[in-house]
């Protein structure tokens, strides 16, 4: 297998203005992702697990350091450095974002955004619709919310159809920040399916989890994040 993402030294800080303090997130971490590897992630709350995820999907912009990735359109691409138009294509088509919180567009109801995220793919109306309606069923979503605002919906019911939106698309890289942290044991299941089922597609997936030992059996390696400085093998 090749290396679908290679992460060389990279750094990431933030300055606290209001108590003048230096956080250092990431500090020189180097790490590679072979196409088709299921990574987790763990480490204490503030150790700088979330800050490589959101610095391979662009929300910072790391300091230091470069972020490989071998995308389907460009070829070899440096994350760190690729223009917006680039970033927004690569989120739309080859890189997906779960995260414990869920940003929706307002009006949007929660059939319209899974089915949106199928479309962006290049699928037909028909096939979305399909597809959108196996998703939120999986989930267990109740069918009378399909047509609802999700703004009214409880933190758990967010929570599924924020994965339910990301998975559905099935892209080549997928990051997982904390997924399963608000959701019940059923609800967890579900999730650990639909994964099974993208790794089996051959989907690339790096996961920060709170309870990897749920996700253990499907990881093919695991590391631990201390103080942002490196990561270490937990095998």
């Amino acid at each position: 297998m090749d290396n679908i993402l290679t992460i060389e030294n990279l750094s990431k800080s933030f300055i606290l203005h209001n108590i003048n303090k230096h956080i250092k997130a990431a500090n020189g971490i180097n790490f590679s992702l072979k196409d088709g590897e299921f990574v987790g992630i763990t480490g204490k709350s503030g150790s700088g697990k979330s800050t490589v995820l959101k610095s391979i999907y662009r929300t910072y912009a790391p300091q230091e350091g470069n972020i490989w990735y071998d995308s389907k359109k460009f070829g070899p691409i440096n994350l760190s450095q690729a223009s917006e138009r680039e970033i927004i294509y690569l989120r739309k088509h080859e890189i997906g974002y779960v995260s414990q919180f869920l940003s929706v567009m307002p009006r949007t109801t929660a059939r319209q955004l899974v089915k949106q995220s199928i479309l962006e793919m290049g699928h037909n109306d028909r096939f979305a619709e399909e597809e959108t309606e196996k998703m939120l069923e999986h989930f267990e979503l109740d069918q009378e919310l399909w047509d609802s605002y999700p703004a009214t919906f409880s933190g758990g019911e967010k929570l599924r159809l924020n994965i339910a939106r990301a998975m559905v698309k099935r892209p080549r890289l997928l990051l997982l920040d904390e997924p399963t942290a608000s959701l019940d044991h059923a609800s967890k299941l579900k999730v650990k399916v639909l994964i099974q089922q993208l790794i089996n597609g051959g989907t690339t997936m790096i996961g920060i989890f709170h309870d990897l030992e749920f996700m253990k059996d499907l990881c093919h390696r695991e590391y631990h994040i201390h103080n942002g400085e490196f990561l270490i093998s937990a095998n």
